[in-house]
């Protein structure tokens, strides 16, 4: 998927991935953080800015948030303001201009904005984005490691890696190596006001 702008309805994203569901069930906090840093990688990557959006419409007396968390902008919405009518604002105000994808699971939301000129991913089609994002760039990675490995136990003299293999398998007792004499000599303390 290429798109300039990417807007995510935060808590329809959690309840609809098992994994932050789960989390989410324990800590709402730690699910909303896994969400962003899943987030934060993915746009390290594709590029595109991030617009994470949040309800915070039934909190009394809220302002609403803007946050910046690491690479990735974090809404809070205020008070009367559901997520879903602040990605609807935005799409209205950059949805024909840029390209934009909103990812909802949300039916009529979706309707909604493509009716506005987003593109649409559900909660599904996301996770499945960011999965090919993560194969994509743990491949990249790989193929800029060597292929051949470096590991201790190659270089090993073979005599003492049959030791440790016996050492291993209990074939053999080891016992504590003996203890060094002590080569520096140690000095008797003076005590103050006393003369040696």
């Amino acid at each position: 998927m290429t798109c300039e702008y990417l807007l995510v309805d935060g808590y329809n994203i959690i309840f609809a991935w098992p994994e932050l569901k789960e989390l989410a069930d324990v800590n709402l906090d730690s699910a909303r953080t896994k969400l962003q840093d899943i987030l934060c990688n993915y746009q390290g990557y594709k590029k595109c800015q991030v617009i994470l959006v949040f309800d915070g419409y039934k909190v009394k007396g809220n302002p609403g948030e803007v946050l910046q968390y690491h690479n990735i902008h974090v809404i809070f919405t205020k008070e009367a303001e559901t997520a879903d009518q602040y990605i609807e604002k935005v799409t209205q105000q950059i949805g024909r201009r840029y390209q934009l994808a909103v990812a909802t699971s949300d039916r009529l939301e979706q309707v909604i904005i493509l009716g506005k000129g987003a593109m649409r991913l559900s909660a599904r089609d996301l996770f499945k984005e960011i999965s090919e994002t993560n194969q994509e760039i743990h491949t990249q990675h790989l193929e800029r490691i060597p292929s051949q490995k470096n590991r201790l136990f190659d270089n090993v003299d073979p005599a003492l890696m049959a030791y440790l293999e016996d050492v291993r398998l209990n074939r053999i007792l080891v016992e504590e190596p003996p203890k060094k004499p002590s080569t520096t000599k140690k000095k008797k303390a003076k005590l103050p006001g006393k003369k040696s």
